[in-house]
């Protein structure tokens, strides 16, 4: 103890240096162990998603809004008012060029697994930009095949819409319970999905 020390100053400075160190310790080993207190595990229902990839591409720098809708099986229509359902999400919502950094002109949509059932694809000509009609619309449909994986095109179609408001069914398919396209399910019955969602 020096001279210059107040008795029981210096036990004090080390019973809260003590009390300091030990708290940073402990706050150190919880900061470590917690992820590892519950680690993530796998969801029992959990599918793969892209099982059905639909895409649409209209060309770049046109500020017309084109909307993709789809439905799956069981499930409501998808479009740009209601983004995610059971059987798929729509990931992007192209509206043009406005609100957009690049002059791209495209929207998809994946869905979830591959239940069984019919899948509809349609187009909708939201807002026509300052360029006249026709706008001509590229959709690819594409099926991951469930024993390899890998993804292959079923349907693609050039859709040319010629006025705002028009809605084009562009494919129909059925899927069995294998995830397999029905063959003979293609089609284009039309059937309204905007005016469902």
């Amino acid at each position: 103890m020096h001279d210059h020390d107040p008795p029981g100053e210096s036990d004090a400075t080390v019973f809260r240096d003590v009390l300091m160190l030990t708290l940073l310790g402990f706050v150190t080993i919880v900061v470590l162990l917690l992820p590892h207190l519950n680690p993530p595990t796998a969801r029992a229902d959990a599918r793969p998603a892209g099982n059905v990839v639909v895409e649409a591409r209209w060309g770049d720098g046109l500020h017309s809004d084109i909307d993709l809708w789809v439905k799956g099986p069981g499930d409501g229509p998808v479009g740009y008012s209601r983004k995610n359902g059971t059987a798929f999400d729509l990931l992007r919502d192209d509206l043009g060029t406005e609100r957009d950094l690049t002059n791209l002109n495209y929207e998809f949509a994946f869905s979830h697994g591959a239940p069984a059932g019919e899948y509809i694809i349609n187009l909708h000509l939201f807002k026509l930009g300052s360029e006249p009609p026709p706008i001509t619309v590229s959709v690819v449909i594409s099926l991951r095949d469930p024993a390899t994986g890998a993804l292959t095109r079923i349907a693609a179609h050039q859709v040319v819409l010629t006025r705002q408001g028009e809605e084009v069914t562009v494919q129909r398919f059925r899927l069995n319970a294998h995830g397999t396209l029905v063959p003979g399910s293609l089609n284009q019955v039309p059937k309204k999905l905007r005016s469902m969602g």
